[in-house]
């Protein structure tokens, strides 16, 4: 173990935390993880003993005990008993401190989150659901390939699409993120090359992550991808696969238009590459339908598997997702999800065939509400935060805004004291990238954005000073 350590006096010359923020054991463990990250205070260094910091600072032990304690939660001490902590950094594959963990009663406005509320018409879709119920009350409930009535409807809505597809090709899951998994864990082997996009979706990351895949990000912009780029990538790590958001991505909101598609899976196809492609976001186009064809339209053979999501259209609490490939590769990830839950909720499944049968209903609630947030979002941005730039996406639920000058990092962990919790841009690149970035969500009320807005303004001029609000306008979503 190191013999470096840290005194109390040391420690408390270093921190710069305002005595007066509330909770103060929050402000506490914040100063410390910004004395880790930049550097300041090493890594496996031996902090002083939490009674000798509470005399320093001139607070209870109980207070010192607590920002220790989320130091530990959060990955940035590592402690044993009788024996003292030691400072850290979380490993980036556990994801430790990450707030997507949060609880929408912590008092904050959840503006780290791209989901939007359910759509109007999800009590009558689950009234007729149970009415569906009983007739499957007969059997086990375990369909691993989810139920037909289900994956007919899928097959029919891609085939609409201009993509023949039979329900032998769809796979039910219970989320885009299971999907993920499922296709990540059967087709990727430890040290397996992984192109992503960068900025990526945070939890396609954690999954390759977590597979041991070697990632390579490819960097994209709210104009879109550089195919030259993407076409070295695969050339010269010869990936196993490559996960790809070619509808409104998340987080830039960029659109891939139809020859970049056919060029992509063109180049997938020489270097030997299966391509994931996400399109959880695709249904949400705004200034206009999304008319853009699906990726798999340019596959000659088998290489594109899509997955979708009920998430973003219907509600996050559907937990019910899909994925479409061959029928045999279908089969298998059908065996190979056995080991993870068997089968998806059949009451889910049923909500969701329901909903299939209004999806066009559903577009257009949904293009209402966006269009209002989203001039809601440019409207505030533009008034209280000029300096920053962005691109307004004609889709999606998500502006990719590049600050000026100042790191996302600190400045969303100062939005907490205003009362606002933020996606700062590490969380969507790889090793830390991405710092001068920030992805701001349009999924909200016009009014909560707009006073999110106004909150992160202050944040931005004052740094983390104040309290959480007493009344937190979560309560208006």
């Amino acid at each position: 173990m190191s013999e470096r350590h840290l005194s109390a006096q040391q420690l408390g010359r270093l921190l710069d935390t305002d005595r007066s923020a509330r909770p103060f054991y929050r402000a506490l463990a914040q100063g410390v993880r910004g004395l880790v990250r930049d550097g300041s205070v090493p890594v496996r260094m031996r902090m002083p003993a939490e009674r000798h910091l509470a005399q320093e600072l001139g607070v209870s032990r109980t207070t010192v005990t607590a920002a220790y304690d989320l130091l530990r939660e959060q990955g940035y001490l590592d402690s044993r008993q009788g024996s003292g902590s030691w400072t850290a950094l979380p490993d980036p594959s556990v994801c430790a401190d990450n707030p997507w963990l949060s609880v929408d009663d912590d008092g904050l406005l959840q503006m780290h989150c791209a989901a939007p509320p359910a759509t109007t018409m999800l009590t009558e879709a689950v009234a007729g659901a149970m009415e569906d119920l009983p007739r499957y009350g007969m059997g086990t409930g375990y369909d691993p390939m989810g139920l037909p009535a289900l994956r007919e409807r899928v097959a029919a809505h891609y085939t609409a699409r201009g993509l023949a597809t039979r329900p032998e090709q769809i796979l039910v899951t219970t989320g885009s993120q299971h999907a993920l998994q499922l296709v990540m864990s059967l087709l990727l082997t430890p040290g397996d090359p992984v192109v992503v996009e960068s900025p990526t979706y945070p939890h396609a990351i954690d999954a390759a992550r977590h597979r041991g895949a070697r990632i390579v990000p490819v960097g994209i912009t709210a104009e879109g991808w550089q195919p030259d780029l993407m076409a070295g990538a695969m050339r010269q790590s010869a990936p196993r696969l490559a996960y790809l958001m070619p509808d409104f991505q998340n987080p830039t909101g960029a659109l891939m238009d139809n020859a970049t598609r056919a060029a992509v899976v063109g180049m997938a196809r020489r270097a030997g590459t299966t391509l994931l492609v996400d399109e959880t976001w695709t249904e949400l186009g705004i200034d206009a339908p999304n008319e853009a064809a699906p990726m798999a339209a340019f596959d000659t053979d088998s290489r594109v598997i899509t997955i979708g999501s009920a998430s973003k259209l219907w509600w996050g609490g559907l937990r019910i997702g899909w994925i479409r490939t061959t029928a045999a590769l279908a089969r298998g990830l059908a065996v190979h999800r056995s080991a993870v839950d068997i089968a998806s909720p059949v009451l889910d499944q049923l909500v969701v065939a329901r909903l299939f049968d209004r999806i066009e209903e559903t577009r257009a609630e949904r293009r209402r509400s966006l269009t209002a947030s989203r001039s809601a979002l440019v409207a505030a941005l533009r008034e209280h935060l000029p300096e920053w730039s962005f691109t307004v996406p004609r889709g999606g639920g998500t502006l990719w805004v590049r600050l000026a000058g100042e790191g996302a990092t600190p400045l969303a962990e100062a939005a907490a004291y205003h009362g606002v919790r933020l996606a700062p841009g590490p969380w969507f690149g790889v090793s830390g990238t991405l710092e001068g970035y920030l992805r701001l969500p349009f999924t909200q009320s016009p009014q909560v954005i707009t006073e999110a807005v106004a909150r992160l303004a202050e944040a931005r001029a004052t740094g983390p000073v104040g309290s959480r609000p007493a009344d937190p306008l979560i309560r208006m979503v």
